[in-house]
């Protein structure tokens, strides 16, 4: 499945122009049928999957280059949106570069800095994976 979804209204110029398209090669096509063959180019079983799946985008905000903030592995951070990719309907993973590196590891006695990062959060913007004291390792403030 292709993870990059389009929007409801790009998928709907997709399918009209391969209408066209299809028309003009001398297999025309209805708007249902264009409909559902451009579902399928996307790993989706029928349109209105998809088209459900589309409702269910990342949150506002989430978009590649969109500022976020959130804690990483219990540190406050501000980042960049670098990467986005739909995992299932309400999960994505998201890569993001940090403005200042965070420092993951709790001991006094060595750091580990990190200033990009990845995870996948669903809909509370949270990360199933947690710490020992039960916090996700990823939260991104909705």
């Amino acid at each position: 499945m292709n993870n990059q979804l389009p929007s409801k209204t790009q998928a709907k110029d997709q399918a009209k122009r391969l209408r066209k398209k299809m028309t003009e090669d001398g297999t025309p096509i209805g708007h249902a049928k264009s409909l559902e063959l451009i579902a399928h180019q996307h790993g989706f079983r029928d349109w209105n999957t998809m088209f459900a799946a589309i409702g269910n985008g990342p949150p506002e905000g989430w978009a590649v280059g969109e500022k976020v903030n959130g804690n990483y592995l219990s540190q406050p951070f501000e980042a960049t949106v670098i990467s986005i990719s739909m995992v299932k309907p309400g999960w994505f993973r998201l890569g993001l570069d940090l403005d200042k590196a965070v420092d993951v590891v709790t001991s006094e006695q060595f750091s580990n800095l990190r200033k990009r990062i990845r995870g996948i959060v669903g809909p509370k913007g949270q990360s199933l994976e947690k710490t020992s004291d039960g916090e996700p390792h990823l939260h991104i403030e909705l």
